[in-house]
């Protein structure tokens, strides 16, 4: 054990180091060498690598059943990717689903901020992380609109008017759609359609 003489003169173990934050190209290039196991599942969020929860039935039916239920809605030139990685400005999340141009796939790359229309988590034990953290992240890279399907309270969120220049970036408005509503899908400002909330959650 390497040992350090303090200013008060007690002798000790050096103190653990600084935990690292990551920059989306070095969190990238860490991908790129092989730096993460072929199991391994991450996010980059807010700098930080964050081991991706494991899902359960529910999680993965309601990613089906929204899946299935928007990407008929959507116009040409739009698609949904399933957990794939969406570059931000500090962050390279995985969320759930995304709508996205097809744009980042011509040019080879993760779809950026300007690329997205939606952004869509589905959230039962990770719901809280999903409102304050991702919220703050999504809001801050300016993501115009963010779902949360929520799997305890069986409604969607909707969060929308993104602050990116608060201190504490977030969503000014909220609207919460039970299991009997519709929620709308807006692409580049315009609703194309309704979804039955219920078709979204797992039965």
């Amino acid at each position: 054990m390497h040992l350090i003489t303090y200013p008060s003169g007690t002798v000790g173990p050096l103190p653990p180091a600084p935990p690292k934050r990551y920059s989306v190209a070095e969190y990238q290039h860490l991908i790129d060498i092989g730096g993460f196991a072929d199991d391994e599942r991450a996010e980059l969020i807010e700098g930080w690598v964050i081991p991706k929860m494991p899902h359960n039935p529910p999680h993965d039916l309601a990613i089906e059943s929204t899946e299935d239920s928007l990407r008929p809605l959507l116009p040409s030139g739009w698609r949904i990717r399933i957990q794939s990685a969406v570059e931000l400005p500090d962050s390279q999340p995985e969320p759930d689903l995304a709508i996205c141009t097809a744009i980042a796939q011509r040019l080879r790359r993760h779809p950026r901020p300007s690329d997205i229309a939606t952004l869509i988590e589905i959230s039962e034990s990770t719901l809280a992380f999903d409102r304050v953290t991702k919220g703050r992240m999504y809001a801050r890279a300016g993501i115009e609109i963010y779902w949360i399907v929520n799997l305890v309270d069986r409604q969607v969120e909707v969060y929308t008017k993104p602050d990116s220049t608060a201190v504490e970036p977030s969503y000014a408005s909220r609207q919460d759609y039970r299991e009997i509503d519709s929620v709308p899908l807006v692409i580049n400002g315009q609703q194309i359609a309704l979804v039955l909330v219920r078709d979204l959650l797992p039965a």
